[in-house]
């Protein structure tokens, strides 16, 4: 018989031994099955907390989630978990792993090569699952970093969350997203669709394509301006409806979602009309634009996050270049109020941050901000676990805690519902039915 209780590894040197194989990344199979005994259980159906619930796990899946403490058999694995609030691991739909916030960062485009890149992605990706997401969305790099990141993490080469990448985001000649933006002449060229930047339908529908043979997991647009690019406006419309409905369509005969990078009213109008899945962002939402994104049923993303990092860090000199400096300061502390507007006209709200923009591992801050905003605790919490999921289309493997589900599983030491600033000091993590986190 071999019951590894995870709260009384630090006493017993073979137990230290044991889960430092698991810590590492190897799943110990010591029996038929993994049973935690969870204190308090957050159940999805109901938002509610549950409590003295036992979660039966075979390999990655959820068997059964019961009410009470069942007795382990005796090849079990047991995880005591008693004194902890149990929920489903969190979805951040909006990641930049590869990008970290930096009054160098202009400057590392032209200095850093893709492996830097990478070795930056591969460390940001482990903070990220360390801090309780088990699932990203990354919505923009070069070089199919992400995709190559997301295939080794699921190989179990390296460590970190469950990742869904856009691979390279799509844009227009000297829009938000255009490599050569800001550059030297002698480092410029003229992109095409292969490098994510489009001129007309043909090349919008060549850029899907490029993205499906890139290996992506969805599409990412930008269809308006953004803050972070070395560019005059933040908010114009930078796709036409034609070019966006193309994407749209070619997306859908790959089996793709798209997710719009908008800022301006207009460009969020036309990403809604032609159909995307979602509107990253949305800081100068109208009335009229949430109203047609509830009639279309289009998902909201808000990174609130973002928008008071560069608000903050634009009151720093020389922090961001001067194009950029004033549109933080215009665009970023208008987030919060977009977002009150928006969960008040009823729009579905998925968590995201623009991780990348503010540090990685610290995703979880933006759920005070919600909070702030006037959404409720458990909103907040289902916008990061079940809406996710829904976003993503993945609701029958992540985003509860049930039967036939991955068991990617979250514990902290006081309740969410009362204290939802716990959850940026997770105290358990297991992806996968792997632990990768103990208290």
């Amino acid at each position: 018989m071999l019951a590894l209780e995870i709260n009384r590894i630090q006493t017993n040197p073979m137990k230290k031994f044991l889960f430092a194989l698991l810590m590492s990344g190897f799943y110990l199979s010591l029996g038929s099955k993994t049973v935690i005994h969870a204190g308090y259980l957050f159940n999805t159906d109901n938002a509610s907390i549950e409590p003295e619930m036992s979660i039966l796990i075979e390999n990655d899946i959820i068997l059964d989630v019961l009410a009470g403490y069942i007795s382990p058999e005796t090849d079990d694995l047991y995880i005591d978990l008693t004194g902890y609030y149990i929920l489903p691991g969190l979805i951040d739909m909006h990641v930049h792993l590869t990008s970290q916030s930096s009054s160098r960062a202009y400057i590392e485009r032209t200095t850093l090569n893709a492996a830097d890149y990478a070795i930056r992605a591969t460390k940001n990706a482990e903070k990220t699952l360390l801090a309780g997401f088990t699932s990203v969305r990354n919505l923009g790099d070069a070089d199919s970093i992400t995709i190559s990141l997301r295939n080794a993490i699921n190989k179990g080469v390296t460590l970190g969350p469950r990742i869904f990448s856009s691979g390279t985001t799509i844009s227009t000649t000297g829009g938000h997203g255009d490599p050569t933006n800001s550059l030297n002449l002698n480092f410029t060229s003229d992109p095409g669709p292969e490098e994510g930047v489009i001129n007309g339908k043909e090349e919008a529908y060549k850029a899907v394509r490029h993205r499906y043979k890139q290996d992506a997991d969805l599409i990412k647009i930008t269809a308006t301006g953004g803050v972070l690019s070395n560019a005059k406006n933040g908010q114009n419309p930078q796709m036409t409806m034609d070019e966006i409905k193309t994407i749209v369509q070619a997306a859908k005969d790959y089996g793709f979602k798209v997710a719009a990078h908008a800022h301006g009213a207009e460009g969020i109008k036309r990403a809604t009309q032609a159909g995307v899945d979602s509107i990253e962002h949305g800081t100068l939402m109208d009335k009229e634009g949430a109203s047609l994104m509830r009639e279309k049923g289009t998902y909201y993303v808000p990174t609130l996050l973002a928008g008071k990092w560069v608000a903050d860090k634009a009151l720093i000199e020389d922090y961001y270049p001067p194009f950029v400096e004033a549109k933080a300061l215009e665009i970023g502390p208008q987030l919060q109020s977009t977002f009150s507007m928006a969960n008040q006209a009823g729009l579905k709200i998925a968590f995201g941050t623009d991780s990348g923009v503010s540090p990685h591992g610290e995703n979880a801050k933006e759920f005070k901000l919600m909070i702030d905003a006037g959404m409720s605790e458990k909103e907040a919490i289902l916008s990061a676990t079940l809406n996710a999921s829904d976003l993503l289309g993945k609701n029958n493997e992540i985003g509860s805690l049930a039967q036939g589900k991955l068991a990617d599983l979250i514990g902290v030491s006081e309740n969410p519902l009362e204290d939802i600033t716990i959850l940026e000091t997770v105290d358990f993590v297991m992806k996968g039915g792997k632990v990768v986190k103990q208290p």
